[in-house]
């Protein structure tokens, strides 16, 4: 459920060895994205929940993406993302950058800060209703 003001979640949820879906709704153009909150060393950061290999392959596909060593893996080609800066630091996307959404911690929740989108609800994008194949064949 989408708050007024932002809030995502309390700051204690976000888990610590994985990351929490969240969904967020662009202001100019209406497009739904999911994104992921990740609590680093750094503090808490977020990013759209995308793979910059093919971006159409969550990072998170509902049960929170893998985390070890400070990086998020996509499980998909092995792609390993440095939590606190988005860099892919190994895989097919090396050197790409995941897109960043901003978020703010104020009086224990975390709050979305990013001008570009307003906060829809924690967890997947239900509205998501498109049947097209995610296969990552290409030929």
């Amino acid at each position: 459920m989408a708050s007024a003001d932002g809030t995502i979640l309390p700051a204690d949820d976000v888990p610590a060895d994985t990351t929490a879906l969240f969904t967020v709704r662009e202001l100019d153009g209406e497009q739904i994205h999911e994104a992921v909150l990740i609590d680093t060393d750094d503090g808490i950061e977020a990013w759209l929940n995308r793979c910059m290999h093919f971006t159409h392959i969550g990072l998170d596909k509902g049960s929170g993406a893998e985390y070890r060593d400070g990086e998020i893996v996509c499980t998909n080609h092995g792609a390993m993302f440095a939590a606190d800066t988005g860099y892919c630091t190994f895989g097919p996307c090396e050197g790409a950058y995941l897109d960043s959404v901003a978020v703010a911690v104020e009086d224990g929740q975390v709050k979305l800060a990013d001008g570009r989108y307003e906060f829809v609800a924690t967890g997947p994008n239900e509205d998501d209703g498109d049947l097209t194949s995610t296969s990552n064949v290409e030929f």
